[in-house]
């Protein structure tokens, strides 16, 4: 079978860690990379620390408004997947490169698989969540990575077959996260204790191209009573230098290039608490047992709030600063799976062959 697997950012080169190495093992695989949000830096990092293949194929398409990138990109893989002729388009979670990869190939009658399958933030004003519904409703493989994202599923009756194989970051992260315990390098370099502090990551859009909001979380971080590092992801950068606040927030915070998968996981099982605003890092902190407390109002991984693990605060600092000491949940859940998600992925895949 030929795959041609899309990418567009880096939860989905990490998730691809867990998945090519299973799926080059039984098939021809072709990734490409949109270049949504690509640093070659970091292309480099992952293909070193995880293992993710090199991208065959880099488009270079970042920049430009949602609409703008996803018209620049249905334009460059629609003749694509016609060139390449793949058996089925491979798709990773809820990005515009997700949506692009499904339509470019439902248009081409091709079949498309969907990574990360039936996850709901039940919040519309999110492209994100547009993105993932939308590619859910193209898809012939809808592989879901938890129960509830099976019951959202099966309560919209899509016309893709529905198949859970539990959630490919569980795979990577009990691959590495031994290794990133024991790297604690990157908290001498950035000047923190074990425990003693607190990981960020911000960059929805929500929270930082407003510039009302862009300023609660200015406020927000600024009030933190732990020392916070926080790796800065390129459009935070951007909004906050526009605004003028850049310098004023690295005042009091640390701030940081991106970081590669293994230093940034390093931070997060030695943080004291994870704040976020990103779907993906309320996961790796829940499979970290981290504390995590989200910067938004809704999430897609409701199991995290559901067990105690993470608490919803929107921009409230008053109620952010009362979370990051909340006492941990005694007990862990394991609703994302065994670790072994990349198996059934591709078991699932062999089957839409037969």
């Amino acid at each position: 079978m030929r795959v041609l697997t899309v990418l567009g950012n880096r939860p989905q080169s990490v998730k691809a860690a867990a998945v090519s190495r299973v799926l080059r093992a039984r098939h021809e695989e072709v990734l490409v990379h949109t270049g949504q949000h690509f640093d070659d830096e970091l292309s480099t990092i992952f293909e070193r620390e995880l293992g993710v293949p090199k991208p065959e194929i880099q488009l270079g398409l970042g920049g430009g408004t949602n609409t703008e990138q996803t018209a620049k990109q249905l334009a460059a893989l629609g003749p694509l997947v016609a060139e390449q002729r793949p058996d089925v388009v491979l798709v990773y979670g809820d990005t515009n490169s997700t949506l692009t990869g499904g339509l470019a190939a439902a248009q081409a009658g091709i079949p498309v698989a969907h990574v990360e399958a039936g996850m709901r933030s039940w919040d519309w004003a999110m492209p994100e969540e547009q993105n993932r519904v939308l590619t859910d409703a193209l898809s012939d493989l809808l592989l879901v990575p938890s129960p509830a994202a099976q019951a959202n599923l099966e309560r919209e009756h899509p016309r893709g077959r529905i198949v859970y194989v539990g959630d490919v970051m569980v795979d990577v992260a009990d691959l590495f996260r031994p290794m990133a315990a024991e790297n604690t390098a990157v908290l001498e370099r950035y000047g923190v204790e074990p425990g003693g502090f607190v990981v960020c990551t911000t960059h929805r859009a929500a929270n930082v191209d407003d510039p009302a909001r862009l300023r609660a979380l200015v406020d927000l971080l600024i009030a933190v009573p732990y020392p916070l590092v926080l790796p800065l992801h390129p459009r935070t950068r951007a909004r906050l230098a526009a605004a003028g606040w850049l310098d004023e927030l690295a005042r009091h915070v640390t701030l940081t290039p991106p970081l590669g998968y293994l230093d940034f996981t390093a931070l997060l099982v030695h943080a004291h608490a994870v704040l976020t605003d990103s779907g993906g890092v309320q996961k790796e902190a829940f499979l970290a047992r981290a504390r995590c407390v989200t910067m938004r109002d809704t999430t897609e991984w409701v199991e995290t709030v559901d067990s105690g693990w993470n608490v919803l605060v929107d921009l409230d600092a008053e109620r952010a600063i009362a979370a990051l000491d909340r006492p941990l949940p005694a007990e862990h859940p394991q609703p994302y799976g065994d670790g072994r998600a990349a198996e059934r992925v591709v078991d699932a895949l062999d089957e839409l062959d037969a």
